[in-house]
């Protein structure tokens, strides 16, 4: 993407971060949270590599219309496991929103970044991900604890296993999905 480069690097590692953790989800008991990090893995370490700043490496054409392949690809598999979960309604539009920066890249002046789309796209996927954002956040504040509620000892989730550490890895992909619409 084009901007400044040091957030561009500080966009690379929050996503790679976050692409890494979902990787560690994937070691989960839970299957159906082990279906949702695959596809998170794969969006944050694709938001990564889409994040490094023109300034470092300036691919060429083609390899934005492999990323539009590997998004779109991404966007079928996740319209097919909505059937079953509306979670990943919003995997679809975060792999669609891929797919629409890497095409919009693709078709920029010599195929490198700097490429610009419709702004009314731009603009609803800006509105969509800010409403993720906030209520992703608000979902991180704890509530409080129920009146007379028992705490039950159990051994400790792993760190693959902790709802807290997912919304928060859901959160930080929703910032740069922000961050990276905004300089398309």
């Amino acid at each position: 993407m084009h901007g400044p480069v040091p957030p561009g690097w500080l966009l690379v590692a929050l996503c790679a971060l976050s692409g890494g953790y979902c990787l560690l989800r994937m070691r989960s008991a839970v299957e159906e949270q082990r279906r949702a990090a695959g596809g998170e893995a794969l969006m944050g370490f694709g938001m990564a590599v889409m994040a490094v700043p023109a300034a470092a490496v300036a691919p060429p054409r083609w390899v934005w219309l492999a990323y539009t392949l590997v998004f779109g690809a991404a966007a079928v598999h996740a319209l097919w496991s909505a059937r079953t979960s509306p979670h990943h309604l919003h995997h679809l539009v975060g792999a669609l929103a891929m797919v629409y920066m890497a095409a919009a890249m693709a078709s920029s002046s010599g195929g490198g970044h700097g490429g610009a789309g419709p702004p009314l796209v731009t603009g609803v996927l800006l509105v969509y991900f800010t409403g993720y954002v906030l209520w992703a956040g608000v979902r991180l504040i704890p509530g409080p604890a129920a009146a007379g509620a028992r705490v039950v000892a159990s051994r400790a989730p792993g760190w693959g296993d902790r709802p807290e550490l997912a919304r928060a890895c859901r959160l930080s992909m929703g910032i740069g999905m922000l961050a990276m619409l905004l300089t398309v």
